[in-house]
């Protein structure tokens, strides 16, 4: 097995008297994607929180290409790599796709009027096309605000501004919630067009059933730790979720 892109070794991280995370550890490899799932409480959002630069454990280490780094802030993170998408999207409603593909990473007219703060928007525009055609999102026209898009379109747009500029990995937090089938599939589609660029996709969710048709790995996070691993396409629902509940106890790498 290659050397994993991102790891986390016996990360421990407490909010006051509540121990969140118990010495979590966590892999993903160059071009997989790899969903986290665990029970309500079992740790998930706080190892995201960890893995993507917005809180630092109180113990443990994070290795990215197999070196130790300190991921101070969500900035260290973007500038490794590592882009995450959270349920709340944080796009901008007021603003077309185009501006929230590129929100914080503006491009400016060249000459004086870039030195004045004047934004190109005919290049924003072009680029924003031109990821989203690569990704396969459904937008007839990047300039629409993203108050008018559907909640598909809008997941679309969050997903394709991190993969935008993620030239490692992307963390989905629950991108299918609240979705309808046809907005799911999409969504779904979407992944693996990720994972086939060599971006390492990591998908936090409560479906199981989404969670094994998408994912090429499965890790199981119980009370603040990693209690399972499973292959996808050799798990099952029940696995998962015995793994979940500690019904089945712990079971290490599952083939």
């Amino acid at each position: 097995m290659p050397e994993p892109l991102l790891e986390a070794i016996g990360l421990v991280k407490h909010y006051g008297h509540v121990q969140a995370l118990r010495g979590a550890n966590f892999t993903v490899h160059r071009g997989e994607v790899v969903a986290l799932v665990g029970d309500n409480g079992a740790g998930k959002s706080t190892l995201v929180r960890l893995l993507s630069g917005a809180g630092r454990p109180d113990a443990g280490e994070i290795r990215l290409d197999g070196e130790p780094i300190v991921l101070g802030s969500p900035v260290d993170a973007q500038r490794n790599g590592i882009e995450t998408v959270y349920q709340d999207l944080a796009l901008a409603p007021d603003l077309d796709g185009a501006a929230n593909l590129y929100l914080g990473r503006e491009v400016l007219r060249s000459g004086l009027l870039g030195s004045f703060g004047v934004l190109d928007r005919k290049a924003m525009a072009r680029g924003a096309r031109s990821a989203f055609r690569e990704l396969g999102v459904d937008l007839q026209n990047a300039l629409t605000p993203v108050a008018n898009l559907s909640g598909g379109q809008r997941q679309s747009v969050a997903v394709a501004r991190s993969v935008a500029w993620a030239s490692r990995i992307v963390f989905l937090d629950e991108p299918t919630a609240a979705l309808g089938v046809v907005q799911t599939a999409r969504v779904l589609d979407v992944v693996r067009r990720i994972r086939d660029r060599g971006v390492a996709v990591v998908l936090i969710s409560h479906n199981m059933p989404q969670v094994l048709e998408v994912a090429d790995r499965v890790e199981v996070l119980r009370l603040g730790r990693r209690v399972a691993q499973f292959s996808a396409g050799n798990a099952t629902v029940e696995q998962l979720v015995g793994a979940m509940t500690g019904a089945v106890g712990d079971q290490g790498s599952v083939a």
